[in-house]
Formats: C-alpha cells, structure tokens, sequence
C-alpha cells in the first residue's frame, strides 16, 4: 500500500509518541507520525525502531508499504538468478560491487528511498563521488547515496504500480544509468533494459532476443525451463 506523507515540520526527536498501524500478513507494523520527509524517513529506516519485516520506500513524498509475503518462485528465484548473473560478471571483471536484496538507496534530487531488487556500482561511479556508503554508528554501512549504475526491480502484485509507473521517473531523476525491469507473474515473460535518455528512461530494442546492456557491456536474455518437479525455473543468459 502506499499512503502520503503528513505535511508537516520535520520531526527533530528520535522517537515518535503517536504511529499509523497497519495490519498485513506478516503481522502489524507502526509508521510513525514524525517521518514527514525523505530526512525523517532516512532518520527511522537507520533506527533501532524499524521494522525488521516488511519493505518500506519513501518515494517522492509518497510512504510505500508492502507487508505481505513474498512469492518463492516468480520474485525469490528470479531475484537470486540475476544476482547470480550479475554478481559472478561483477566479481570476474573486478567491475564494482553488485548488492542484490536488501540494500538500500536514498537520493535527495529524485526525493527517494527505496530497496531495490538489485544494484550495481561502478569502482568509477565510487571514485567519482556519484555514489557513497554511509556509515554506520557502530560499524560497517547501512545505505547508498546517489546515483547507482544499475538498478533492478522484479515485479510482484503488490508492487506493479511502484515499479512500473513511479520508480521509472524516480530513478531517471536520481541519476540512474540503467532500469532493468522484470515480470514473471502469472505466465508473462517480460525482462526489459531501460536506458537513460534525456527526459526518462528508453526500452533497449531486442536483437534476436538478447538484450544489450552499455552498463555491463554484454548482452542477456531470460528464458524460462522447467525444474525436476514440474515448476517454472527462470534463466539469465549471458554473451559478449
């Protein structure tokens, strides 16, 4: 679910007397009522009071909820292929780092914090300042701060509008290179490579099935097969 953000003064205390609550699957979660902007949204995502369960985006003053469960096959699967993919073309080439699920990205032009599928940074766009890690008040980092090469999002039901309609332009505004764009559900096979134009983001056209990514410098293609028990299995082909 999504929901707008109160328009109010940024919260300056760390804990929040009064919270929305919502109900989901995976159990109930409180929003608090001082994350107000994208500051206080950074400020309680690095908090002890965030939530362990669930995903939480702040997109462009918009709250994005999604508390449900996620589905093993058409989103956990095809998360772990491309990271699979990716992570091993990354490693080989010594390209930069390849942070599949779970890390976070925040950026102040595109007004974002989001959890993308995947990310890929580029030792260039580390070098260059495009892209930092913040640190940690222990030890160690907790969020990306910039503009990613390379971000990938795996459609689900409850995220088809954040990923199609909202984060397109939210990403193109933060300065993202490349949107990869997955969609498994339900029989579809769509896989697209969206590349950075002037005004938004531009489908890369198909040769023959493959698609070419500038990012990577090869080209990939996902097909589907079946496993030994008689369920989908999603594949990401890789060439030169």
């Amino acid at each position: 679910m999504s929901m707008p953000a109160p328009a109010a003064a940024r919260a300056t205390s760390k804990r929040c007397a009064a919270a929305i609550v919502i109900e989901g699957e995976q159990g109930a979660v409180r929003l608090p009522a001082c994350v107000v902007d994208l500051e206080s949204f950074r400020h309680w995502a690095d908090s002890d009071e965030f939530p362990e369960r669930g995903r939480y985006c702040y997109l462009g003053g918009i709250i994005w909820v999604d508390v449900s469960m996620e589905e093993l096959l058409s989103h956990n699967q095809v998360k772990a292929e491309y990271a699979r993919v990716l992570g091993n073309i990354v490693v080989t080439d010594d390209l930069g780092r390849f942070f599949p699920d779970g890390a976070a990205l925040s950026n102040t032009d595109a007004d974002l914090f989001s959890i993308p599928d995947g990310l890929f940074v580029s030792w260039t766009a580390f070098r260059d300042g495009r892209v930092q890690l913040k640190p940690r008040a222990q030890a160690g980092f907790t969020e990306l701060i910039g503009s990613p090469d390379m971000a990938l999002e795996v459609v689900s039901d409850s995220s088809v509008e954040k990923d199609t309609r909202d984060l397109p332009q939210l990403y193109w505004q933060a300065g993202v290179l490349e949107y990869w764009l997955v969609d498994v559900r339900g029989g579809k096979l769509r896989f697209d490579i969206l590349r950075r134009g002037k005004k938004g983001f531009t489908a890369t056209r198909r040769q023959a099935g493959w698609l070419k990514s500038a990012v990577f410098g090869r080209s990939f293609q996902l097909v589907q097969a079946t496993d030994p028990l008689g369920h989908p299995r999603f594949v990401l082909n890789v060439r030169d």
